[in-house]
């Protein structure tokens, strides 16, 4: 038996250092594995459009997505999101074993998160991708083969012929050479067309080579990046909301009249257009008046007070009123916000085919600052930024008519409907298409926000309607009496109707107002118009049958100083 040898201090102290140092080595490898096994990569999902809530100046947004979630900490990013939106709207939601730890937006390039490479989304996508380059190659290699054959075989065909070669044999290589090589030439355009069959389906699959393979939807360079915590391993639902301020509609109408007398035909209708870099297709789309964002703060009364303007300035006395955000004007009642009914941005005219109506399956909601039209079936919007007509509504609006003209600035008679108790049609300002009898005549305006009881509105001018305006040559002239001037003046005003029905029509014309008490007017002959004399104004509402002309004759009479020339006339 060999003896043990008995370590020396110095011999027992290298041992010991090896062995710390042994042990030191295996926990940094431990630990870099732990960290390794717990730095998870980001787990990548799609969100796919449920809902959009369309304002005047933006849209509310509600997506949804689902990602297999491990247990504990995981980062879960969120693609195809507005590319654009408010980040304070940011609400995300899933289930109760899921905790959302943080939540970050960004529409820029990141590396770790827009690298195709690195998207588990694209990895079926990108192992088909190589398959068939694989295939590609060796349909390159097959040809280029077959390519080589038949050069060689020309050459030898085309070269010196061979001396030793009978008249049998060389008819042997002849035949030969002719079934081979249109062997090889049929092989070779088989292969071709094989090898663009699977180029094409190479550039097909490398076209949807982004997040979101969905080659019916557009995707977005948007995405969400949240942090998350799962109590379980699970296939988890999240569900997105948020406003974003690239989307709009505004209220739009067709008004036919088939015949005066009877209702307007109104097909209430929107005009909606989104940029926001995710298409909505087959969406619950839901249309609200008013604006996202608006500040709902009711006024806040500041104190008024009234002092004399300092020395240096005029010697007179001012109010002043201060808000807490600004100055207000001298005078004015002092408030932190003012609630407002913003007018809808004005958008062009959409021209538009015959197409089936959804107006039956939209429901109004009316609340006490809104309207809304939701929208029952799946609709369509595509982030093109064109702009899409969205049928809301059909109905009729009872109206009563009257044609209108003021000759002495327009010879057209104007149609004008006027609308008592517009506010029960949910009305919301917009322009409108006039479609008379037919024919598209023009646009007019609807301006619900006003304060009358009635709503008017023009339709445009009716042809059918003639109208003339004349002085009267032998009724007019001037006199000159002392020192004095007299000058008079008649006009006659004829209206035809050449329509096949009767109609109403309200003309107006005036006479000057003097400011000058040394120049004297008065009015001769009004005709039976009703007169207003502050403003200078004859009216007549005439009724005339179809095919009846009928003329009015006003005139009026001015005094004044023969030597001086009146200013205004």
């Amino acid at each position: 038996m060999g003896c043990l040898k008995t370590l020396n201090p110095t011999e027992k102290s290298i041992i010991k250092m090896n062995y710390d140092m042994k042990k030191l080595i295996a926990l940094m490898a431990l630990t870099v594995f732990s960290s390794s096994s717990w730095a998870q990569k980001a787990l990548f999902t799609q969100a796919k459009l449920e809902s959009a809530r369309v304002y005047y100046n933006g849209a509310e947004l509600t997506q949804n997505a689902v990602v297999n979630l491990p247990k504990g900490m995981s980062e879960v990013v969120i693609t195809n999101v507005a590319n654009a939106l408010n980040e304070n709207t940011i609400q995300v939601g899933s289930t109760a074993d899921v905790t959302v730890m943080s939540v970050q937006f960004s529409n820029a390039y990141l590396e770790e998160y827009d690298n195709a490479q690195n998207s588990p989304l694209t990895k079926p996508l990108r192992d088909s991708i190589a398959n068939l380059e694989v295939k590609l190659e060796m349909m390159k290699n097959e040809i280029n083969a077959d390519l080589r054959t038949v050069q060689l075989l020309d050459n030898s065909a085309y070269g010196e012929p061979k001396k030793e070669f009978s008249t049998v044999e060389m008819s042997k290589w002849v035949d030969y050479y002719k079934s081979k090589r249109q062997e090889l030439e049929n092989g070779i355009y088989k292969k071709k067309k094989e090898k663009e069959k699977i180029e094409l389906q190479w550039n097909n699959l490398k076209s949807k080579l982004s997040f979101g393979v969905d080659k019916s939807e557009k995707t977005s360079n948007g995405k969400l990046i949240l942090q998350v915590m799962s109590n379980k391993a699970a296939n988890t639902p999240f569900q997105v909301n948020y406003v974003t301020n690239n989307a709009q509609w505004v209220p739009f109408y067709d008004l036919r009249i088939d015949k005066i007398n009877q209702p307007i035909k109104v097909m209430y209708k929107a005009q909606v257009v989104q940029t926001s870099g995710v298409d909505w297709r087959n969406v619950r789309l839901s249309l609200t008046s008013g604006v996202v964002n608006q500040n709902n703060s009711t006024p806040v009364w500041n104190t008024w007070f009234v002092d004399y303007v300092p020395e240096y300035s005029a010697n007179e006395v001012v109010t002043m009123g201060y808000s807490t955000s600004k100055r207000a004007m001298a005078g004015s009642v002092s408030r932190d916000s003012e609630s407002y009914k913003p007018s809808p941005p004005v958008l062009e005219e959409v021209s538009y085919a015959d197409r089936q109506t959804i107006a039956e399956y939209t429901q109004v909601n009316i609340s006490q600052l809104n309207v809304t039209f939701d929208i029952d079936i799946p609709y369509t919007v595509l982030t093109n930024g064109k702009r899409h007509s969205v049928d809301l509504k059909n109905f009729e609006l009872p109206a009563t008519y009257l044609y209108y003209s003021a000759p002495k600035m327009d010879l057209n008679a104007y149609l004008v409907a006027t609308i008592k108790d517009y506010g029960s049609f949910n009305l919301l300002p917009g322009e409108a298409n006039v479609i008379f009898d037919g024919m598209h005549v023009g646009k007019t305006q609807l301006n619900t926000e006003n304060t009358e009881e009635e709503l008017k509105l023009n339709l445009g001018k009716d042809t059918k309607i003639g109208l003339t305006r004349v002085l009267i040559a032998d009724k007019s002239g001037t006199k000159t009496l002392s020192s004095k001037k007299t000058q008079n003046f008649v006009y006659e005003i004829t209206v035809r109707n050449n329509k096949q029905e009767s109609v109403e029509i309200k003309v107006e014309d005036q006479f000057p107002i003097s400011s000058n008490k040394e120049i004297e007017i008065e009015l001769t002959d009004k005709d039976g118009a009703t007169v207003d004399n502050e403003k200078g104004l004859l009216t007549w509402t005439l009724k005339l049958k179809p095919n009846e002309t009928k003329k009015i004759r006003f005139g009026y009479q001015i005094r004044s100083n023969k030597d001086k020339s009146i200013m205004g006339f």
